[in-house]
Formats: structure tokens, C-alpha cells, sequence
């Protein structure tokens, strides 16, 4: 289903050479990637399909007789429907990525030092001609937790700081917070820590290490019992269903990966307002695929490098979110 999106270019003659950036193939967890859910989409859309891991990337200067510039380990793909053997290795080769039509950046977090690596060497791919989806200044910039300080009036009552006296003043205040570092994955450590908790202290002197890393605290949100949920915005416009991320007993995560039962469902109007907002000024900014995440009428933070939900909304209501995403890159290679 492609409601409210463009549909699918009809008899296509020109195969595209897409990329994908990606961690290592095997940590892929084919049944609900979006990575693989876009390499398969990719492929059924009639084009050739190459991921580029990680810790490939390099860059070289120029030399009489070669050609310099950005160039990784290049690995050819035929992607299957098997979840447990979901790829065959067609061709695999060191070369540079200006031979492709466009790259996909496809990376789980954290934002670590090599993320940042990894964005500046996109960026002199970018510069050399190549599409990067998304850019890789606008990857590097949008943090995604702190990347919500810019939209104010859709968050929780917040504070970001590494300060233990005014992280202790936050939680006396507020009763009833939780905790948890600026970056990290979906099992990020989150806890959620009471007033009255006689370990408040040593939790966050812990997560923040004593002091030395910046940390976030936020109102707990008893919304969260009713899902954290994965809001898609595909070239500025906004799916219309989310995927629900509820957490399971006894657990303040509702994020898949931390065994949270994933529901598809409508958007609500404040979901809406908040898509809407955002959508038009991520996309300016070179965002073309992004995931909100958003816990009853609060933004509580915006992936940019990996926005999951798209197999299981496909999966529960025909919304095929993947494909709606290549057809937006198709859209900018000229397709149309």
C-alpha cells in the first residue's frame, strides 16, 4: 500500500546501482532490519544491490593511474526471502563508491568515534559527486536524543547535563524521572529512579561516571505503558500508521530489541502535529529517511542512521515503507 505516497514507477528500464552502508552483515537480524528490508526493496525495484560495511571505508588520494578519493570493500548482493540465509554473495571487490548512484547510510548506533569517521569520509564522497541518503552533515548533527532540544514544545520536562548537583535537584523536583545516556542502542541502559529511591544517587553518579558523561533525565511519562512509538517520515511526508512499542512486564523499554511487542496504529492528531512539523525542516536539511520516537503527546527522540518499524508495518497493516523509501531515492537519481 502506498496511501499518500507516489506510486511505484511503472516499466522501469534503468537499473540503478544502489549502496548500503551498513555494520557487519552478520548482527543484520533479517526478519525485522530495515537495512535488509531497503536492500530487499531495492532489489524488487529492479536494482542492483551492493553494501559497503563499516569498517571498509577509506580514503585515498589520488595517484597517476588511480583513482583516489572514497573507496571500501564492495560487496554484491542477491537478496532472498530467507530470514535465517537472507543474502548470496555475487561479486566482492576494493573500488571506489563513485561508481554507485546513490549510497544508503544504514548504521545502528551508538555515535561513537567511528560514526563520526564514517560521516566525515561520506561527506568527501558527497562532495565527489555521490548521493548519500541520508547527508552525512545532517546524520552527524542530529544527535538523537539532544536533536529534540530544537523542538521544545514537543518535550518532556528535560534536562542534559553531566552536573551530579543539578541532576539531584532534577529528580527532587520531578519525583519521578528517568535516566539514561545521549547515545546508544535500542538496549540502552534506562533507568527509572524515584525521589524517595535510596540508589538515586549512586545511579546516576554511575551513569554518568561520576560526573564525566553527559546523561539525560526526563519526567517519566506513564504513557510509555501504552507504547513507545515509531513515527516514519519518508522525503518530507509522513506515514501514516506507527509502530507501538510496548514494554513488556516490568520493564521501562519498549524498544523491540529489549523485548517490546511492536503494535501498528494510526497516528493521532498530536502525533500528526508533531510529524508535520518536523518533516518539511528535516528533509531542507538533507533527512530523507527519519524515525520519530514519541511516548504519548512528547517527542523523545529522532533516529536519523537506523529508523526500525518499517518490516512490521508492512507485516500488520500493508504499508510498505521500505518501498515508498526507494522510490524517494529513486525520485532523486532522476527517476521519475
Amino acid at each position: 500500500m502506498q496511501l499518500n505516497f507516489d506510486k511505484e514507477i511503472a516499466g522501469r528500464s534503468v537499473s540503478l546501482k544502489l549502496g548500503f552502508v551498513t555494520d557487519p552483515l552478520g548482527s543484520r537480524r533479517a526478519y525485522n532490519d530495515p537495512a535488509v528490508a531497503l536492500m530487499r526493496a531495492a532489489q524488487s525495484h529492479g536494482h542492483e544491490v551492493f553494501a559497503i560495511q563499516t569498517p571498509s571505508l577509506s580514503w585515498r588520494r589520488s595517484e597517476p593511474g588511480h583513482v583516489g578519493g572514497v573507496f571500501g570493500e564492495v560487496l554484491q548482493m542477491h537478496l532472498r526471502p530467507d530470514d535465517h540465509d537472507w543474502y548470496r554473495e555475487v561479486a566482492r571487490e576494493w573500488r571506489a563508491l563513485r561508481f554507485l548512484d546513490a549510497l544508503v547510510v544504514c548504521i545502528d548506533p551508538p555515535a561513537d568515534a567511528e560514526f563520526f569517521t564514517a560521516t566525515w569520509l561520506l561527506e568527501r564522497a558527497e562532495a565527489d559527486g555521490l548521493r548519500v541518503v541520508n547527508r552525512p552533515r545532517a546524520l552527524r548533527e542530529h544527535s538523537e536524543k539532544i536533536a529534540t532540544a530544537e523542538f521544545p514544545q514537543f518535550t518532556p520536562t528535560t534536562l542534559i547535563t553531566r552536573h551530579l548537583r543539578q541532576l539531584r535537584e532534577f529528580i527532587d523536583n520531578e519525583r519521578d524521572v528517568i535516566l539514561k545516556p545521549i547515545d546508544g542502542g535500542a538496549k540502552v541502559r534506562v533507568f527509572r529512579v524515584h525521589r524517595n529511591d535510596r540508589n538515586r544517587n549512586a545511579i546516576a553518579e554511575a551513569l554518568s561516571d561520576d560526573g564525566r558523561r553527559t546523561i539525560i533525565a526526563q519526567r517519566y511519562l506513564p504513557e510509555i505503558d501504552q507504547g513507545d512509538k515509531r513515527i516514519l517520515l519518508i522525503a518530507g511526508k509522513v506515514v501514516p500508521w506507527c509502530l507501538a512499542r510496548i514494554p513488556r512486564a516490568g520493564e521501562t523499554r519498549g524498544s523491540l530489541a529489549a523485548g517490546g511487542t511492536g503494535v501498528a496504529q494510526e497516528l493521532s492528531a498530536r502525533d500528526r502535529e508533531i510529524a508535520e512539523t518536523l518533516a518539511p525542516v528535516l528533509l531542507k536539511r538533507g533527512l530523507l529517511l527519519v524515525g520519530l520516537d514519541v511516548i504519548g503527546d512528547y517527542l523523545t527522540g529522532i533516529n536519523v542512521s537506523h529508523p526500525a518499524g518499517m518490516v512490521e508495518l508492512r507485516q500488520q497493516c500493508g504499508f510498505d515503507a521500505a518501498g515508498a523509501s526507494i522510490s524517494a531515492i529513486e525520485r532523486i537519481c532522476g527517476l521519475s
